[in-house]
């Protein structure tokens, strides 16, 4: 199967957040989560028909949390607010006013229709949204230092321009605003949405820990991925399929479900991830031609190539126990065709056919979950909306 195939065609586009909505001073507190942002229609995203606009509801989730990550950003001590502002898009190197794009939104969209399972409005979902995309630039953050990615969004990384010690300490301090945008709402509520993004976000960072861990070993199983991708990815996706939810009073049983969804979402969209990671255009993922292989990661296409028999896999165990003994500065100097020659035995031995149909098995297992959820018809709609995006984006 291509790669074409397996991500199917590009998702739709993200509109930057609008611009007539202004941005709370520093320390002004967070907009209660009842308050009215912008003016969306009864089903909650405007001009969205049968459920199924998928740009539409990524559209309200960006627009809806983005001036309360606004005004939780300007906490921060200069220079942090600035170098914050600069990884999230919303100024350019020099300082200047930018509108560069912010990523997909995946996280704040699920946290406010989290919020509607329970028959409230999405608005409830605010600080739990805007908590989930704290942790996760967090995790940017210091994934692009201790990776060495140079560029993300298509633009220089916050490392690249602002020094590590910067990134360090922004990373740092989006993971400390997350807890408080959450627990300053003094619900009970509250206190059980923050309980469940700290044991997310420790997952996420067994994950990473893992992934680097891998990174020098000849052989991983796809089992030992699966836990990787799951904590990494699947974990802060679980939270904000759950965490509006829970804002809005949902019990455990619910939340439960809601996690499940969001946690094989997490490996759909991982799956899809790693694919692209090897074979992903440049152009439509920001990032290297033969990003993880450049970086020695041994996602699932290369676990389960290994995991496999035949002259491919033996050829690509042979080549991979090789460069776990080299140091990164020789496997920086290896040659395109070096790259393209894995990739094309990884393909060889079943990797990126076996990744592709992973991607299709935790998609079904996802939408299994909300069964036994008792939710609006739309809403179930708009979940499974956002399912199928995640497993046909191209970058």
């Amino acid at each position: 199967m291509s790669t074409t195939d397996a991500v199917g065609p590009a998702g739709p586009g993200i509109p930057a957040s609008t611009a007539s909505t202004t941005a709370p001073h520093r320390g002004d507190p967070v907009t209660p989560p009842n308050q009215q942002l912008v003016n969306v229609d009864d089903e909650g995203v405007k001009g969205e028909e049968s459920g199924r606009d998928v740009s539409a509801l990524l559209e309200r989730g960006r627009t809806l949390s983005t001036p309360v990550l606004r005004a939780a950003v300007e906490r921060l001590a200069p220079p942090m607010d600035t170098v914050a502002a600069y990884h999230f898009g919303w100024i350019d190197a020099d300082g200047r006013p930018s509108d560069a794009a912010g990523g997909k939104a995946v996280r704040p969209a699920l946290a406010l229709l989290s919020a509607e399972v329970t028959g409230g409005p999405p608005q409830t979902g605010i600080p739990g949204a805007v908590a989930v995309e704290l942790v996760h630039n967090f995790s940017l953050l210091h994934d692009d230092l201790m990776d060495g990615d140079e560029q993300r969004r298509h633009r220089d990384t916050v490392w690249k321009v602002h020094g590590p010690a910067q990134a360090i300490l922004v990373g740092d301090a989006l993971f400390a605003l997350a807890g408080e945008i959450l627990l300053e709402l003094g619900t009970v509520e509250a206190g059980r949405a923050t309980r469940r993004l700290t044991v997310a976000t420790r997952k996420l960072i067994d994950g990473q820990a893992q992934d680097i861990s891998y990174e020098h070993r000849d052989l991983v199983t796809v089992e030992e991925c699966l836990e990787m991708e799951g904590n990494k990815t699947g974990a802060l996706l679980a939270c904000a399929a759950s965490i509006g939810a829970v804002l809005g009073g949902a019990d455990d049983r619910t939340a439960d479900a809601l996690e499940a969804y969001g946690h094989h979402l997490g490996l759909a969209f991982q799956a899809v991830d790693d694919l692209l990671g090897i074979w992903g255009d440049p152009q439509a993922t920001g990032k290297q031609t033969w990003s993880d292989l450049r970086q020695r990661k041994k996602s699932l296409p290369v676990a389960a190539a290994l995991g496999s028999e035949g002259p491919a896999a033996a050829r690509l165990a042979k080549l991979m126990t090789q460069d776990a003994k080299k140091s990164q500065a020789e496997f920086e100097d290896f040659q395109e065709a070096e790259f393209a020659e894995r990739a094309a035995l990884i393909e060889e031995a079943g990797g990126r056919e076996w990744t592709s149909q992973e991607a299709q098995r935790q998609h079904t297992t996802a939408l299994a979950a909300l069964d036994s959820v008792e939710m609006p018809g739309r809403v179930r709609d708009r979940f499974a909306a956002l399912a199928d995006f995640v497993v046909v984006r191209r970058g």
